[in-house]
């Protein structure tokens, strides 16, 4: 059974602010001659996972609200400049958009069980197509989808 992990993006006020500081990093990586990729290290390894690479995804908590995830591809271990043992989560560098869904702060990461994930903006799209996902997020918040 999949679970999702949910993260705050602490100094992100926005989604496209995430996206250039992704790109930013991966092009970094290439210049230096290393795998392009992205990982986020983490103190704690979950120890659910198996679970997580079921199909997982990172959800990014932005300013109080869930606004986006990336896919996990892979938990590795890896060992910090103090020799510490860490965990990165390694991401597919997609961004998908997700019903914004607010979130109260708290610290690491977290389990988002699947069932309470939201719902990518592409899904709602199909219930108002051509609708901008800023429109379909209010009308959601009034209870009118």
């Amino acid at each position: 059974m999949t679970v999702h992990l949910q993260k705050l993006c602490v100094g992100c006020d926005s989604p496209e602010e995430l996206r250039a500081w992704i790109d930013q990093r991966l092009a970094d990586k290439r210049r230096r001659g290393l795998a392009a990729e992205q990982a986020h290290v983490t103190r704690s390894t979950p120890k659910r996972a198996a679970e997580v690479l079921d199909g997982g995804s990172l959800y990014w908590v932005i300013k109080g609200t869930i606004l986006v995830r990336q896919k996990i591809s892979d938990l590795r271990a890896v060992k910090d400049t103090d020799g510490v043992e860490r965990c990165a989560i390694v991401m597919e560098p997609e961004l998908v958009a997700v019903r914004p869904t607010p979130r109260r702060p708290f610290q690491g990461w977290r389990y988002l069980p699947a069932n309470e994930a939201p719902a990518d903006l592409a899904d709602d799209q199909l219930l108002a197509p051509g609708l901008p996902g800023h429109l379909v997020a209010e009308l959601r918040s009034l209870g009118l989808m």
